[in-house]
């Protein structure tokens, strides 16, 4: 069997050169202790509520923003991970460790709420209240206080924020501002969530931006981007 040196060398520097994709390997470990809180506690948990949330309309049409949020999420980590190593070290440190911080928080102290609308008396049809029937059953009302959608969706916001390539994209800057509140905005509008997981996770977002975007942190990352630059 004959093999091509140069195929080899090329798929080797791939590999060298986006190593730092390992770090996603994370993911898998969310997504497991996520579920197994979301098949455990279900009725047995401290209901989160304030008396803002009876003044929080319902409106199906937040389904859109609430959507929206995965491929913000995803679409953030992609760029940076293909464009910037110490961004992507930072976006990934600040989303990561506030995530788990969350599941922490879920397991030590089970929460949820009661404040989901009965979809099948609303009194209206629409794809948007389908859309959200349909979530409702694969989504349960527990592990909410901090909101991860919350938490993200600025994590997200902050980390184009600090970019060097992007912050000068007044357009996006703007753009990204927006989705940002409309996301968090829809967790309460569609009654995914208590007032107070959006003030948990705005809360949440400020501490893990004072841990992470600190001007000594990712040197090292800072400095493979510059050798990633010569290549």
């Amino acid at each position: 069997m004959k093999f091509n040196k140069n195929k080899d060398k090329k798929f080797i520097h791939i590999l060298s050169q986006y190593r730092h994709g390992l770090v996603l390997v994370y993911f898998f470990i969310y997504m497991i202790w996520f579920t197994y809180l979301e098949r455990t506690v279900t009725t047995e948990f401290t209901p989160v509520y304030s008396r803002l949330d009876d003044y929080i309309p319902f409106l199906e049409i937040f389904i859109i923003p609430y959507f929206i949020w995965f491929a913000y999420i995803f679409v953030t980590v992609a760029y940076f991970f293909f464009t910037s190593k110490q961004d992507f070290y930072k976006c990934c440190a600040f989303l990561f460790i506030g995530m788990t911080i969350c599941l922490i928080i879920y397991t030590i102290w089970p929460n949820g709420h009661y404040l989901r609308v009965d979809i099948d008396n609303l009194g209206r049809s629409n794809i948007f209240t389908r859309i959200l029937s349909r979530l409702y059953t694969i989504d349960t009302s527990t592990n909410v206080f901090p909101s991860i959608h919350v938490f993200n969706s600025i994590g997200a916001m902050i980390a184009i924020r600090k970019s060097e390539r992007l912050r000068p994209i007044t357009w996006l800057q703007i753009s990204t501002f927006i989705l940002t509140v409309l996301i968090c905005m829809s967790t309460v509008f569609l009654k995914q969530h208590s007032i107070l997981d959006v003030f948990g996770g705005i809360l949440l977002s400020i501490i893990m931006y004072i841990f992470v975007y600190v001007p000594a942190w990712g040197k090292e990352a800072k400095k493979a981007d510059h050798e990633l630059s010569k290549i």
